[in-house]
Order: C-alpha cells, then structure tokens, then sequence
C-alpha cells in the first residue's frame, strides 16, 4: 500500500486497548442516557456497560457522565464524544458486512455480536502498518515488537473475519480483496478515533500543566473567599509560574470527592469534616450569626423565624449541615424546624433573598460581614464557632498555593470593613 494515504499515528507501538465492541456500547449509551436499557438491549451485565463507559472516559481524559439521585446524567461534553463515534459506529456496521454479521439482519442479533467485537484498535493500527510496509518483518521492527506476537494478532483478525487478509509472498504480505476492504474500514476508524484523542491529548497536556483550586461558593465579589482566589490568581501569574491556575466552586461534598478521585489539587472548604485522609490547614475562624432583610426590626432569632421564610445553603455544604444541626437543637417546636426551609447552594442567590425579599439566612461572620450594607447581622443566642480551612493534594505546586491561599486569608480577614 502506498504510506501516503495514511498519517503517521504516534506511539503505534503502544496504542489505545480499546475494541470495537466497548465502543459500540459506549456510544449507545450516550444515545440512551442509560446503562441499563443498554445491558438488556445488548445482553449484557450492567457492570461490562458501565466499565465501557468509564475506559472510554480514561482513554479521552475527560467526564462524560455522572450519576445524581441514583440517575445517569449526561454530561455536555458527550454530545462531543457522541458525534465523534458516530463515523467508528458506522465503520462496525462494515466490519458486520465483510465478516457476514450484516446489520440489516434482526436488529437484537447485530447489536449482541457488535457489541462483543473484541478487535482492539491498537491491533487495527498495527495491521495498517503491515499493510503500508508490505512486510510483517518491517512493520514488526517499526512497531518494536516481536514477528510471532504481530502474526498472531493478524491471523486472529482474519479467524474473525473468516478470510485471508494477506497473501504471504516471497517479497512481503500483499492484501487480499478482503483484506483491501478491511484496510478501508480500520483506516476511516483508525482516524476517527485519532480526532477524538488529539482532542483528548491536548486537554490532558493543559490539565496536567494547570493547578486546579476548588472553593466553597462566595457571596459576591467582595468576600473573602473571591478577594483569596484573586491576590492567588495574581500573585501566581506575576511570579510567572509554569502552572496556570483554574477555577471552580462547588459545595463542601462535592470539594472533598473531587479532591478524591483528583479532579483538583486544592479545596477551600466551610468545614473539617471528611479531611482526615487529606493534607490540610486552617484559615480561620468565625463563628455563624443571622442575616436579615434591613428593614427588619425582630431583635431575636425566634423572632426573626417566626416571622420570615428561611432560604440557607443544603446540608452537602458545611455551612448548611451548622446551621441545620443549630436549628435542630435550638428551636425544636418553632418554625425554623416544622416550615418548610429553601435550600440553595448558591450564596449569591441566598443573599439576594435576604436582602431584597424579605428571607433570613445563616452565614459565618467573616462572610456576613463584607455584605453589612445589604443585610441586618442578628447574633445568635448561643454561639455557634465556624471554621474554614484548605486541603490538598501531594503537588508541590498545590502546597505553594496553599501558602499563598492562608497568607491572604489572613490579610483580608483581618483589615477592617467599612
């Protein structure tokens, strides 16, 4: 074959060990939004689905579902990685032609043998280079690998097949017609899925460049916790650091799992609970109070409950788990426990209710008082102590972040609020 056809793939020696079939699951899947419609569909266990899934998701560096409420959610980033199967998708359905599994048989018969296809494309990849060297010999020497190990791999494509792929001749391996066939399909499938690696490599080369700091939600632009992310972001890119800082908020929960399973290097957290098997330090110490409409005129707790709705953040951020376990305690018979309570994580929002219609709320101190001039700050009758702290991970670059992170905590909390 001429070797001008075909781009030269990197790292063909190593290579994706994923095969047809968990591709074929993994798109119809994305198609359905559901693991287990697709495991009785295709007759399968749910568990060989979902593993589909997820290598699909480590080959591509990048998080295509996730499950809220025991459901399976897409996310947006699978309409992507859906339309970017569909040409491999296709190329199966030619893969059934030449091997005799045709699609256009009953539907439940194709969808069970694709689903199973077990050619990885790793092996397509090497018998492309077969085929454009014309010799087992050379492409085995250009792929480092052994002749036997290559040959065997080429003679259990074509058992899958059911026809001779190569001739073997004096000068080389020539394709048969049934192997040019093959050659078109691995090929179409062989570049479809390196568009959607390239795509994939370069997300993984920037997220392993970046240092990804996760933060409880601030109330606005001029808390404590925004003012911290901002003198880190600026302070970092003026000392020219070969990590680029990125970005997001998330509730307390959520910032210890993603912490976990290494989505970010560094959480700012409104709670130690759940940090023992992290590395982390205090930033401060508040203590919660009340905030209230500022017309308000109750002077009490009781009084302001009583007399308002109540939004204040879920019980999965550490503020919100305080304040619930404080109106448990406190006020077992009055309003705050038997109403029903808004739940936001959103502090944003949280504060626009206080302030504009007519809701009270619970913040730590150090967060109520920058918004003194929206909100009345109630004291409770019996103080409650807060504490916020930072946890990363072992980078260095998550430990030099830190630093940064507890030094500007400690200036802004500490400088009087006007």
């Amino acid at each position: 074959m001429n070797t001008s056809y075909r781009p030269v793939f990197p790292a063909l020696s190593g290579g994706s060990r994923l095969h047809l079939g968990a591709l074929f699951i993994a798109s119809h899947v994305l198609t359905t939004g559901s693991v287990r419609e697709t495991a009785r569909r295709f007759q399968l266990s749910p568990s060989t689905v979902s593993t589909a899934i997820h290598n699909l998701e480590i080959e591509l560096a990048i998080k295509l579902t996730e499950r809220t409420s025991g459901e399976l959610v897409m996310l947006l980033a699978s309409g992507r990685v859906l339309e970017g199967l569909e040409p491999i998708t296709a190329a199966i359905g030619e893969v059934g032609q030449v091997s005799g599994h045709d699609s256009v048989a009953a539907a439940e018969v194709y969808e069970a043998w694709a689903s199973r296809i077990p050619i990885k494309i790793v092996t397509m990849e090497r018998f492309l280079e077969v085929a454009d060297q014309g010799s087992i010999n050379r492409a085995a020497r250009r792929l480092r690998l052994g002749q036997p190990q290559l040959s065997l791999q080429l003679a259990n494509l074509e058992k899958f097949f059911g026809h001779r792929l190569f001739e073997r001749q004096a000068q080389g391996s020539v394709l048969t017609e049934e192997g040019r066939r093959a050659y078109q399909i691995f090929m179409g499938i062989s570049q479809a899925w390196n568009d959607l690696k390239s795509s994939a490599d370069e997300r993984y080369r920037r997220t392993a460049r970046s240092l990804r700091i996760g933060s409880i939600i601030p109330t606005g632009s001029e808390s404590w916790v925004a003012r911290c992310l901002g003198v880190l972001v600026s302070e970092w890119n003026a000392r020219r650091n070969n990590n680029a800082i990125s970005l997001v908020s998330m509730t307390a929960d959520d910032l210890r799992e993603a912490l976990k399973n290494g989505r970010i290097d560094v959480a700012i957290l409104d709670s130690v609970f759940g940090l023992e098997n992290f590395r982390h330090r205090e930033l401060l110490q508040t203590d919660m109070v009340v905030i209230a409409p500022p017309n308000s005129i109750e002077t009490s707790v009781a009084d302001l409950v009583a007399g308002h709705a109540i939004c204040m953040p879920s019980p999965r951020t550490g503020l919100g788990h305080a304040a619930m376990a404080f109106s448990d305690a406190r006020t077992p018979n009055r309003r705050l426990r038997s109403q029903d309570i808004t739940a936001a994580d959103s502090l944003p929002v949280i504060v626009d209710l206080v302030a504009n219609h007519g809701y009270v709320s619970f913040l730590g101190r150090v967060s109520a008082m920058p918004i003194a001039n929206k909100v009345r700050i109630v004291d409770l009758d019996v103080r409650v102590p807060m504490s916020y702290h930072v946890a990363f991970n072992h980078r260095k670059a998550a430990a030099d972040a830190c630093a940064v992170i507890i030094d500007a905590a400690a200036r802004i909390t500490s400088q009087p609020v006007a």
